[in-house]
């Protein structure tokens, strides 16, 4: 496909039928993250997870393996598992009738049984989701596709993340929810925009200074990655030098990576901000063409050290503070897509993720190459004529 160089028009930020296309399409083809495997470490330990209306939760069995079911009960298609997360013993129980089912998932009870004609309880099993466990990470495929597998979008990278050692990082915290209102592309944009961090963001720009780059994975992959080096604060800020000054040295980590910030998006929704004493994912979870819930939750490798916990607290900070500055400005970005007046705008050579972005979605829903929105009731017969 030919590379275009310029953003998506506005329509597609503000369109129901667009985003229905954008569900199927974009993220229930490509994989999602449920949790880390250390969520879960114990049989029975399960992590639930919703996108759209597609429930799934990923469990460990008595074996020690992870499996991911959609969650609903094969009866009447009641929610099984209704808390993020927990432990269900050695079944799960449906709250409505009590059908319950064992660790894989197969079902093991009936109450009332000999009421049901021709009951085959070997076929009522709960409904499997194809999973993938990528550095301790569990990702979920809710629609099969013919997509790369999570580990070969990472691999130019591996090496590069070998040193932090993700298979034994450890939840720091509960999973929090931050809604915004805005599209999920807002969100997204924005966390590959380096060209406003000069201009938006001076904490963290006098940390990172002309440091912060960023790239496509090769051969036009799905990953997006930037980077930059806070060895050497720019200017004075109290939350950086205060960062500098309690985070120690790492023995994990080379001593040119000991203030090395590392952010990689996976496509479409997921990012990983992975600093030297901790590592933040973020989802962003469409919630409807105007709004997204941000799903977020932080690991480290174990390290009970105070200047450790006092430079996680003021990497807290700075990104919050980075955090408050990017909601008001994709606020602004927003409320000009929903005034109609607003096609498509250039955009910069170095601006390569965002370019690759946009391209991605013109390749995978193709209506979106037009300028000007189509009649809803045509939007997906147009997309099926320009794909085929």
């Amino acid at each position: 496909m030919k590379k275009i160089y310029r953003s998506l028009p506005g329509w597609t930020y503000t369109s129901d039928a667009f985003f229905e296309l954008e569900k199927q399409n974009l993220f229930l083809q490509n994989w999602q993250l449920v949790c880390h495997e250390s969520n879960i470490p114990n049989p029975g330990d399960y992590f639930t997870f919703q996108i759209f209306d597609q429930r799934i939760f990923a469990i460990r069995g008595k074996d020690n393996n992870v499996r991911i079911f959609h969650n609903l009960c094969s009866h009447r298609a009641t929610k099984l598992l209704d808390d993020i997360s927990g432990n269900c013993n050695e079944k799960i129980i449906c709250p409505y009738h009590a059908w319950g089912y064992d660790l894989k998932g197969n079902l093991a009870k009936v109450p009332h049984e000999d009421q049901f004609i021709d009951i085959n309880k070997s076929t009522l099993g709960l409904k499997p989701v194809e999973l993938e466990i990528f550095q301790g990470f569990i990702f979920a495929l809710i629609i099969p596709s013919d997509g790369p597998s999570v580990a070969e979008q990472f691999k130019p990278y591996l090496e590069e993340l070998k040193p932090y050692r993700l298979e034994e990082i450890k939840p720091l915290g509960r999973v929090t929810m931050r809604p915004r209102s805005v599209n999920w592309k807002q969100i997204a944009d924005n966390y590959v925009d380096a060209l406003h961090i000069p201009v938006a963001h001076p904490g963290l720009s006098s940390m990172v200074g002309k440091s912060y780059g960023l790239e496509v994975s090769p051969n036009n992959g799905f990953i997006h990655k930037m980077w930059g080096d806070g060895s050497k604060i720019r200017k004075k800020n109290l939350s950086n030098q205060l960062y500098d000054k309690f985070l120690p040295y790492l023995d994990h980590l080379d001593a040119n990576k000991q203030r090395y910030w590392l952010y990689y998006r996976l496509w479409p929704n997921l990012a990983f901000d992975i600093y030297p004493e901790q590592m933040d994912f973020m989802q962003f979870i469409p919630i409807s063409p105007s709004s997204t819930m941000i799903r977020e939750i932080a690991y480290a490798l174990p390290d009970d050290r105070r200047e450790v916990k006092a430079a996680r607290y003021l990497n807290w900070r700075i990104n919050r503070q980075v955090n408050n500055e990017d909601t008001k400005l994709i606020n602004f970005v927003q409320e000009g897509m929903n005034t109609g007046k607003f096609k498509s705008g250039p955009l910069a050579k170095s601006e390569v993720c965002l370019i690759d972005s946009a391209n991605k979605i013109r390749e995978a829903i193709p209506v979106s190459k037009l300028e000007d929105q189509p009649k809803k009731n045509t939007m997906r017969e147009l997309n099926d004529q320009f794909s085929d």
